[in-house]
């Protein structure tokens, strides 16, 4: 029985120590996302316009947003990365509050990481064109650092009940508010474009320009609070990796989770639609479900079946994600892809879009994949 016993203690201890080690499955998942934003969606649209079937048409519509209601795979992108930036703080965060890190010093790098990425965001936005009255103020990395910074407050200071019941409270306060609050000529619960209350409070106190509809922002004012459950769901998720149950019963855990995601988002849809420029709450669980499904996949296949060859294009992607993203704002990699096929232009015929997109994403992931050889990566 005792030899049973320390067996047993023998195992827990591996478990746990597997736990606290690198998920190459994180940087995948990251990676993955990452390349459809890095020109992965123009090469799906060139290869619809070069092969026109009903198969690459209704590809090449995923890889579009919706209009309003409803939800496409290209509307994931944005949510699952907010994700993956909640996923990793129990590794980072929660590890060093246990090994008794100073708070305060903690606090500063929240602190000093926020104001790196609203900077990021501003000069992605175009800052340096100092065209001050057509710069806007919110965007995609600012979404990031406003729903990182708070998730990050609310795992420093409650234990997992109380980030599970902060991170339902905020889907709950966020429908309550946007369907009881009357918008002035439209009243309380109107969730079309002009008639919602995002977009009103984005016209009143957001200066315009405004993305990605005409009465407000899709990274409005507002919509900034329910991303914080969208980042708390990766927190939650990650808390679940980092525990020391096996490495099957995590992957079926997450595969449950998102199930279970997706058939409330499903329901409460029916009373507040999944719109992701107002990221309605039901938005959020439609998408933290299939960002749980695509992560219990991956985990399942690398960190579990250890088939881990080849995720390596994701992987070095993933591995330097804010790099990936401000390059390919700032410089088109088709250019350098064209000095390589520049002389197979003329017998490219209706293909060429296509190959010069698959060139300039195999020219960027080869420089991405030359900083991760020698352990280079933007971090802040």
């Amino acid at each position: 029985m005792l030899e049973t016993a320390v067996q047993d203690r023998a195992a827990k201890l591996k478990r746990e120590k597997a736990a606290q080690g690198r998920i190459a499955s994180i940087d995948a998942l990251r990676g993955f996302d990452m390349l459809w934003i890095s020109g992965g969606d123009e090469l799906i649209h060139s290869l619809h316009s070069a092969h026109p079937t009903p198969f690459t048409a209704a590809l090449s519509t995923q890889f579009e947003h919706v209009a309003w209601a409803g939800f496409h795979f290209y509307d994931l992108i944005f949510p699952l990365f907010v994700f993956v930036v909640g996923l990793v703080l129990p590794f980072s965060l929660t590890r060093r509050l246990e090994e008794g890190c100073d708070r305060r010093q903690l606090y500063l790098h929240a602190v000093r990481r926020l104001g790196i990425l609203l900077l990021f965001g501003l000069l992605y936005n175009g800052l340096l064109d100092f065209n001050f009255h057509q710069l806007r103020l919110s965007g995609v990395l600012q979404r990031i650092a406003i729903a990182y910074f708070c998730a990050t407050l609310l795992t420093m200071n409650l234990k997992l009940r109380g980030q599970v019941i902060a991170t339902a409270a905020i889907l709950v306060i966020y429908w309550a508010i946007m369907a009881l609050v009357p918008v002035p000529g439209f009243g309380a619960g109107g969730y079309t474009p002009q008639g919602s209350l995002a977009a009103y409070i984005d016209q009143r106190f957001l200066p315009r320009p405004f993305c990605c509809y005409t009465f407000g922002d899709n990274e409005g004012l507002i919509s900034m609070f329910p991303a914080v459950a969208t980042c708390m769901m990766g927190v939650l998720a990650g808390h679940w990796l980092r525990s020391d149950r096996s490495p099957n019963r995590k992957a079926t855990g997450l595969a449950l989770a998102g199930v279970a995601s997706l058939a409330v988002a499903l329901l409460w849809n029916l009373d507040f639609p999944i719109i992701k420029n107002i990221w309605s709450s039901s938005f959020v669980l439609f998408a933290g479900g299939w960002s749980l499904l695509l992560l219990a996949l991956l985990y399942w296949v690398i960190d579990v079946g250890g088939y881990q060859r080849w995720a390596l294009f994701f992987i070095v992607i993933g591995a330097n994600s804010i790099a990936v993203y401000l390059a390919h704002r700032f410089f088109d990699f088709r250019i350098l892809g064209d000095i390589f096929i520049h002389g197979l232009f003329p017998y490219m015929g209706a293909w060429r879009p296509f190959i010069r997109d698959a060139a300039g994403i195999a020219v960027s992931w080869c420089l991405f994949m030359y900083l991760y050889r020698r352990r280079i990566f933007l971090r802040i």
